[in-house]
């Protein structure tokens, strides 16, 4: 029996390979692990035998896809809290000093440090980086949990493993915030990983059931869209794993939020319709609703995701330019039929990080806003990296002529949240659903790289096999 890996799986009913591979899959891939609490720990090897014996012992406090599934479910009919998550991945450069052969993926073994890759997304320099990434990674170990005290036992087993072979040169802590509704938000104040691609049978129902009735936007995808043959492993056909990317992204709130009140100043907003201006930037309000569904936020849960740019051609409600549309053009984008386009579309498990006093849905002045030391820890896994998140990056994000607008319409600019490179002008309409638009200055870049690399993400087989 072989896996289908061109439709999603219904984990419930899986038997033979496909049962199989999910007892061998790391978890948080097909689905989303808890990881409020959150601790990542970048690793140099200085020996190759010692890292071997050091990733198998990881295996015992790890747990797999199957078993994350199935606390899922138990939490859910019988209130029991799961165990804490461990995750463990390699760099290509990891893979070489092991004498490992490494999953081929062109990007994948370039790596997010070449100059290659570091001028195709239009990072900035390494040297400007936090001193853990100006020199090589080869592996990192993830820890994450709904609670501290189990993330950190858990994150206290994982450095006891750690032989004095091996150096931890970084280590990144994430801390999950919500809003008044219980939803995930990110430090500028928006409700953050909503709309993602579902792997799962189960899933899918459970979010369509949460629709009017009338499917507008079907999230689901295929298994080949985030699972990698793992070709290191002892059997690839059942054994996968996948492409994962770390990115350090320091917001300046101060700075984000100053652009919000600027550009409702250009447009001439006020009072509540103020908070239009930076549900324009985002393409959502900061509670999640989508500002193409309405003018104005709804205090919603869960956050809408059922929706598309049709009623929108022209960019009159949501901006070609904002954030979401950018990066989740949802058949819109104008250069592909919709199902290539669909596609592009990653897996992210982003949390923030960085601690503040200020509450980030709170009505205060831009002035008391943090300007460094806040963040997101970006992490996302990929099928192929040049094709979703290099993709994304470049093609989308950094590319002022995406969406492509329709004839007479100026091009729409850099995605104003995650974009790199010069920025132009974008247009902006005044009224929602308005024809008079307004040119205004660029929204200047608030999220700066602070480091990253690209890791793959092996099957617990594989990882058990090098004991």
């Amino acid at each position: 029996m072989t896996i289908d890996l061109t439709v999603p799986l219904e984990w419930k009913l899986a038997t033979g390979d496909a049962a199989a591979m999910l007892e061998e899959l790391q978890p948080n891939i097909l689905k989303a692990h808890s990881r409020d609490h959150f601790s990542a720990l970048f690793l140099r090897f200085s020996e190759p035998a010692s890292a071997k014996t050091f990733l198998a012992s990881l295996v015992p406090l790890m747990k797999s896809a199957k078993t994350h599934l199935t606390e899922v479910e138990r939490f859910k009919t019988e209130g029991v809290k799961g165990s804490p998550y461990v995750g463990a991945g390699l760099t290509a450069a990891g893979y070489r000093f092991l004498e490992i052969q490494a999953p081929q993926d062109e990007s994948f073994l370039l790596g997010m440090r070449s100059q290659e890759t570091r001028e195709k997304l239009s990072d900035p320099p390494r040297s400007t980086f936090d001193s853990g990434y100006h020199d090589e990674i080869h592996a990192v170990v993830i820890v994450g949990d709904a609670a501290d005290a189990p993330m950190t036992a858990r994150r206290n087993e994982v450095l006891a493993l750690i032989p004095p072979t091996i150096s931890v040169v970084a280590e990144e802590t994430g801390l999950g915030r919500v809003n008044a509704q219980g939803e995930g938000i990110e430090h500028f104040g928006y409700v953050d990983g909503r709309s993602q691609p579902l792997f799962l049978v189960e899933d899918v129902r459970a979010e369509k059931a949460e629709t009017d009735g009338i499917t507008v936007w079907n999230p689901e995808a295929p298994l080949n869209q985030v699972l990698v043959a793992d070709c290191a492993a002892p059997d690839p056909g059942v054994h996968f794993g996948s492409y994962f990317v770390f990115r350090k992204l320091e917001q300046n709130v101060r700075r984000f939020k100053q652009a919000e009140a600027d550009l409702a100043d250009t447009l001439g907003l006020s009072g509540e319709d103020r908070e239009r201006a930076g549900a324009m930037i985002v393409g959502r309000f900061e509670d999640g609703t989508p500002v193409t569904a309405q003018r104005e936020d709804g205090e919603e849960s869960p956050v809408p995701n059922n929706f598309d740019y049709g009623s929108d051609a022209t960019g009159s409600k949501c901006p070609f330019q904002a954030h979401i549309r950018k990066t989740n053009p949802r058949g819109s984008g104008g250069a592909e039929d919709p199902p290539q386009e669909r596609l592009h579309l990653m897996v992210r498990r982003g949390v923030p990080y960085g601690e503040r006093a200020d509450d980030p849905n709170a009505d205060l002045p831009p002035s008391a806003r943090p300007s460094g030391g806040v963040g997101l820890l970006f992490m996302a896994f990929n099928a192929v990296l040049g094709n979703q998140f290099e993709f994304t990056q470049t093609v989308w994000a950094n590319n002022a002529s995406f969406p492509v607008p329709p004839d007479g319409f100026k091009p729409p600019g850099l995605d104003p949240v995650i974009g790199q490179g010069p920025r132009p002008e974008s247009a902006y309409t005044r009224e929602w659903a308005g024809t008079e638009t307004t040119t205004a200055d660029p929204i200047p870049q608030a999220v700066t790289l602070k480091g990253g690399d690209y890791f793959f993400m092996p099957s617990l087989a594989f990882l058990r096999q090098l004991g």
